[in-house]
């Protein structure tokens, strides 16, 4: 099969949304799918702005279209809501090809955080870029209703996964943690007003904080929280070695749609302390993690989950299935349309 996916996040950006595309992306290609992926790298771009780290392209209808034509795949896909996806969309309306979308992110409430827009008003721009869609992707069951309750019904399931040949328990910890005062409360994830980290970084409970990650607001909030330890962007093993180090993982997003670091989290035998909000609702039960109000409380609860039933769920989680699922959600394109 050949799959045409078009997407605003791509290298080098570090998010779960990139993560999932690039994971899905290599096992589709591992079963002998051909996957052509259309990113901002192709065009020029300008900073985002409030967030110049993330850049916009200016994609031209016509040559994504070019693209799209050249490759003549047998679905598209479009990942994000930006600029790159918009273009695609034009071409694929005005030729009557078919094509499917994700929510990945409770992007009116990402928005509204990052600009002081009220989210309302970009629901309206989601149910404009969604609308014509065959089939919404979305990860949890909290999302697929949120969207229908939008007007948005035609909604398909798509899972997240994890490397598990990566985080896995019984890992060393982490050199820069191995020594730290316990207990030790990990985030990982971007550094940015979007996550809410500040929740956590005002919390009570006695140990050691440690945030791995970067973004616009880390040189803030490493000035304002000295005890802190801001360790950067890690990957791989040096990320699964963090894991390893963490008694807790502190996941205070209330705009994520799943959250990736929480299952890896889990994968490596470490609970999660939540707020009760779209993703953690979906993804932690009682067993693996808690979910509170006051996230002191719901760090101080987590502690005392079982670090083997951790693992175990995590490993419930595997991208073998969520790229089955992806595939499954595809619409296939009439050959004459895609040829028009």
């Amino acid at each position: 099969m050949r799959i045409a996916i078009v997407t605003d996040a791509w290298e080098p950006q570090v998010n779960g949304v990139v993560r999932t595309l690039q994971s899905v992306r290599s096992l589709l290609e591992s079963r002998g799918h051909s996957v052509l992926v259309i990113s901002p790298d192709r065009f020029y771009s300008v900073p985002c702005p409030t967030y110049p780290e993330i850049r916009l392209a200016l994609a031209r209808v016509a040559y994504v279209g070019k693209l799209l034509q050249e490759f003549r795949p047998d679905a598209i896909h479009l990942a994000t809501e930006g600029p790159v996806c918009v273009a695609a969309r034009r071409w694929c309306l005005r030729r009557g090809v078919p094509f499917t979308t994700a929510y990945h992110t409770q992007f009116p409430d990402y928005v509204s955080a990052r600009s002081g827009v009220p989210a309302a008003w970009i629901w309206r721009y989601i149910r404009w870029f969604h609308g014509p869609s065959s089939a919404i992707l979305a990860s949890t069951p909290s999302i697929r209703e949120s969207l229908v309750d939008h007007g948005l019904g035609q909604v398909r399931h798509w899972g997240r996964g994890v490397d598990l040949s990566n985080f896995r328990p019984g890992l060393d910890p982490h050199p820069a943690m191995a020594e730290l005062p316990g207990p030790v409360q990990l985030y990982v994830g971007r550094v940015a007003v979007e996550k809410n980290l500040e929740a956590f970084l005002k919390t009570s409970h006695p140990g050691t904080k440690v945030v791995v990650g970067d973004g616009p607001a880390r040189a803030h909030l490493e000035s304002r929280y000295p005890d802190v330890k801001f360790l950067g962007a890690l990957f791989g093993s040096e990320l699964a070695s963090a894991y390893a180090a963490a008694d807790v993982f502190v996941f205070p997003s209330r705009t994520d749609t799943f959250g990736l670091v929480m299952i890896e989290a889990m994968a490596c035998g470490v609970p999660v302390a939540a707020y009760p909000v779209t993703g953690p609702i979906d993804v932690l039960t009682p067993e693996v993690g808690a979910m509170a109000d006051d996230l002191t409380t719901a760090i101080a609860q987590a502690l005392t989950k079982d670090s083997e039933t951790c693992a175990a769920y995590g490993r419930t989680f595997t991208w073998e299935a969520s790229a089955q699922q992806f595939l499954h959600a595809l619409v296939h394109i009439d050959e004459v349309a895609i040829a028009a």
